[in-house]
């Protein structure tokens, strides 16, 4: 199969695509100005970072364009079973006991064994799910109806038998060996399984909305439901492990027929809708150190990244003395002589050359991917003072975002080298004793102590070791039975394949991914039956599987982050075994893969027909579609969910690196500074402050010269980015820049989740030395044991053999 030249990836002929347009929808021209005059191109991004989208996106996003005239079959077979049982009203004239009665019949009927006669009746849910939208006139009309109907269905009872239903079809042997043998898999091979999947995710998505019109009835059932999505009532196991099951069997090669996007979505909100989002893991995180008797957060981190701003810092005094430089220079021109001018031109910051020169001077060293400057960090050669003040009132920030942290260690390590240094011995983690030291370094230990921070995983790594001393009198450790420890048992067993199975599809729908004929087919419930035969149709699918592939990594990326997060809170060893295995299978170069692209046309992208996504498509007529139209897209500044899967890899990528030096060596290895400076233009304050926390953990391995010639970057840095008030980041004399012994490291931070799992949750390998022993001579003399025959049968030459034909020194047994 010939891959088509549109940019979709989508199988057209030669003829087709020499009927192609040459622009791609949403591409930047290549030849646009990339100097510090072209900072208009890039506006602020009015974006706010949250859990999910607005409710009607995350519904559209369900359904691809491919599936649209799959409404009206769902509509056909409501209506025939709800006219063999109620009378020529609507749905929407009936009463709630007819309701319910109708719902009930529906759910009998799921039962059936026909498998037609089931795809039916499923369908006829689905619509109910749908929000019967026949009925309806706007789009909001919908939405209530389906709200409705959604806490009627998952009240009598549809949910769990729906998860039955899918496991029938995850364990259908026939439709997996004749999907294996099928050449091309198309839409119409999953049709069962995206049924069901999509009344499933429709009644998930929706319970978990927040409605203050919301029932009293309803609130208890939304939670009852919450708790039974986390426990392992469903097949002995949480509905998120049976999921993970289905994305491992996919990647597998058993299974190339399952809607992956469905399967990834469902797992995302049932994850998010049991373990909770951003700001429920703050209130977490709050609750769980008040418990530990730490102090209270410094800051609420989530509304000082959302009061933040995009760089462009301010303008600093210096900013103003290099205007009126450049116009003095100006000037001034004639009267340089011709050697100097050479001289200066050399690096001259005003140039109006492609920036890409300034690029390959402050990427030497780095003789990695051609990088894009950021508007701020262009390379600057002041030219000699020039007396005259700016007339201009400077504006200075007001502070610092964050408050500075300081770690236990941070202490230790500063009052040893200040002992060394004035006295000549050490002592130890000793924090305390501060005599024969001068006045100032008191006076700095103080401000330490005073912005030291403890975090949870600190006490949790201690309390591990404990444990880990002392297994007997260390007494029984509490574990607090929630949702995510729940979960994490469940995945425990075959993490590691999860990870792997994730990633791959990730990679599979990165944009820079090239198709190979080894890499998994994440298309089979995107592409119709029969392909497209007009350029028109051919722009619409292309539309269509880009969108797919935006959906498949905005789902990837928001489960990694919030299991991370989650696991993290639980217990610090459930975080690392999952980052780890990230690390392992190769998480951090492929997240550099996914950013060494046109980032800004990535998150600009326009890969949406509007007038098709649910429930517009249901309750208005169709315009007719043209190609202008499709090439036109909508008029948003910027593409959701791009943006936010773009944060959460970067969280991620910060997540797996933070305090771990083998890993940030990584990021310097595979030349990560260049990308992640081109991922700087994007002008959105909480995306840059991830780059820049990415930057700034590596900037004293890049060398002086990288840091001379970005200090516009360094600056940003300082202005945006946490302080450690003892870390020299921006200096290569830090006591962490030494080699790096990768395998050391992970081989030594594995040995102790080991120890972690086995103890915690490895019971039948337990160390028999530990089992308690039973020394009271009547309980242990008067316990039933049964011999064997054979021994019976023999048991008096086993007497004269073993008792009386060895001799007992009674003297030395006494002593």
């Amino acid at each position: 199969m010939d891959v088509g030249g549109n940019g979709s990836g989508l199988p057209v002929n030669n003829k087709q695509r020499a009927m192609l347009p040459n622009k791609t929808r949403g591409e930047f021209t290549r030849n646009q100005r990339k100097d510090s005059e072209g900072q208009s191109e890039f506006p602020d991004l009015e974006f706010e970072y949250s859990d999910t989208d607005k409710w009607a996106a995350e519904l559209s996003e369900l359904y691809s364009y491919t599936e649209g005239p799959e409404f009206a079959l769902n509509r056909k077979c409501f209506e025939e079973e709800f006219r063999v049982h109620v009378s020529d009203k609507k749905w929407t004239e009936l009463d709630e006991a007819q309701h319910r009665a109708h719902a009930m019949r529906l759910l009998d009927s799921l039962e059936v064994t026909a498998r037609e006669k089931r795809l039916k009746v499923a369908r006829a849910i689905l619509y109910m799910a749908q929000g019967t939208f026949a009925e309806c006139s706007s789009e909001v009309e919908v939405q209530y109806w389906m709200r409705y109907n959604i806490f009627l269905l998952l009240d009598v009872g549809t949910f769990s038998a729906l998860v039955e239903l899918l496991n029938m079809e995850i364990d259908n042997s026939a439709a997996c060996s004749s999907a294996v043998r099928k050449p091309a898999i198309s839409l119409a091979d999953s049709t069962d399984l995206r049924v069901l999947l999509n009344i499933m995710y429709m009644m998930v998505e929706t319970i978990q909305q927040d409605d203050p019109a919301d029932k009293p009835e309803w609130i208890t059932i939304k939670e009852t439901f919450r708790t039974e999505l986390g426990s392992p009532l469903f097949n002995n196991e949480p509905i998120s492990v049976m999921l993970f099951g289905m994305v491992t069997k996919f990647c597998s090669g058993h299974a190339p027929h399952f809607p992956m996007k469905k399967v990834l979505l469902l797992l995302w909100k049932s994850i998010l809708f049991t373990l909770g989002g951003f700001e429920r893991l703050q209130s977490i995180k709050v609750r769980k150190r008040e418990e530990l008797g730490l102090p209270p957060l410094p800051e609420d981190s989530i509304r000082v990244i959302r009061s933040m701003r995009a760089a462009s810092p301010p303008a600093s005094a210096s900013d103003l003395i290099e205007q009126q430089q450049k116009r003095a220079r100006r000037e001034h021109k004639a009267l340089i002589k011709q050697d100097n001018l050479d001289a200066f031109n050399e690096k001259d910051p005003y140039k109006a050359d492609d920036s890409r020169e300034d690029e390959d001077d402050n990427d030497d060293n780095d003789n990695s991917i051609e990088a894009e400057t950021f508007p701020l960090e262009r390379d600057e050669v002041m030219p000699p003072p020039i007396p005259h003040p700016p007339s201009e009132r400077v504006s200075f920030p007001k502070g610092l975002p964050w408050a500075p942290k300081v770690r236990e260690k941070d202490i230790e390590n500063f009052l040893e080298s200040s002992r060394s240094k004035f006295i000549g011995y050490t002592l130890g983690s000793d924090t305390d004793t501060v005599v024969g030291l001068p006045r100032p370094i008191h006076e700095s230990i103080k401000t330490l102590k005073q912005h030291k921070y403890v975090s949870i995983a600190e006490l949790q790594i201690i309390k591990e070791e404990e444990f880990q001393k002392t297994p007997l009198s260390g007494g029984e450790e509490e574990v607090e039975t929630c949702a995510t420890e729940l979960l994490y048992q469940g995945i425990l067993p075959s993490l590691p394949q999860y990870m792997i199975a994730l990633l791959k599809i990730l990679l599979a729908a990165a944009p820079t991914s090239k198709a190979k004929t080894d890499s998994i087919n994440i298309l089979a419930d995107v592409l119709p039956e029969e392909m497209p035969t007009t350029v028109l149709q051919s722009m619409k699918l292309g539309v269509d599987v880009n969108r797919h592939k935006e959906i498949i990594v905005k789902a990837i990326s928001a489960i990694l982050l919030l299991l991370l997060k989650h696991f993290k809170l639980n217990h610090i060893y459930q975080f690392e075994y999952m980052a780890q295995h990230l690390v392992f299978a190769n998480c951090i170069p492929l997240i550099l893969k996914f950013f060494n692209q046109n980032i800004m046309s990535y998150i600009t992208a326009k890969n949406s027909i509007s007038v098709l996504d649910f429930p517009y498509c249901v309750v208005h007529e169709l315009p007719e579609l043209t190609a202008e139209s499709l090439e036109a897209g909508d008029n948003n500044q910027f593409c959701w969910r791009n943006l936010f899967s773009c944060i959460n890899l970067l969280r991620i990528l910060n997540k797996l690196t933070k305090w771990k030096h083998s890993r940030t060596m990584m990021l310097v290895v595979f030349k990560s500074a260049p990308i992640l400076k081109r991922a700087l233009k994007v002008k959105q304050a909480m995306m840059q402050l991830y780059v820049l926390k990415l930057l700034k953990v590596q900037t004293k391995y890049l060398g002086r010269q990288w840091r001379k010639s970005n200090m516009k970057t360094m600056s940003a840095i300082y202005q945006k980015v946490r302080h450690r008030l003892n870390d020299d980041w921006a200096y290569g004399n830090d006591l962490d820049a030494r080699p790096w012994d990768f395998q050391a490291e992970e081989c030594a931070l594995r040995a102790n989740i080991e120890r972690f799992n086995s103890r915690r949750y490895d019971k039948s390998h337990s160390n028999p030395d530990f089992l308690p022993v039973d020394n009271c001579l009547q309980s242990v003399l008067g316990q039933r044991v049964d011999l064997p025959e054979d021994f019976q049968m023999n048991y008096d030459l086993w007497l004269e053999r073993e008792v009386f034909s060895k001799p007992i020194s009674w003297e030395e047994l006494l002593q």
